[in-house]
């Protein structure tokens, strides 16, 4: 399961004017045209998922009911990925 709120460096409680703050500026940073790593293509599409999810309400809210399931039903793997998203954003 992807964490959409780490990929736009976010908590969980964020508001939506923060998503949208959030989301205009990694996509500025990881736009292709802008940037030429290699990973930039792919961490657009990712904090543009995010924000597609994030930014409609149903979505998002489902999203979090999934979010909370996923850590009482396989905590080990929930935790490894946060950690994991958690150091890729550092790197």
């Amino acid at each position: 399961m992807k964490d959409h709120y780490a990929s736009l460096g976010l908590n969980s409680s964020a508001t939506l004017a923060d998503i949208k703050k959030a989301f205009r500026q990694k996509a500025s940073q990881y736009h292709p045209d802008r940037n030429l790593s290699s990973e930039a293509p792919a961490r657009f599409r990712a904090v543009q998922e995010a924000y597609d999810l994030l930014s409609d309400d149903a979505k998002r809210e489902a999203y979090d009911d999934n979010r909370r399931r996923n850590l009482l039903d396989n905590p080990l793997e929930t935790a490894q990925l946060i950690w994991q998203n958690y150091f890729n954003a550092l790197l």
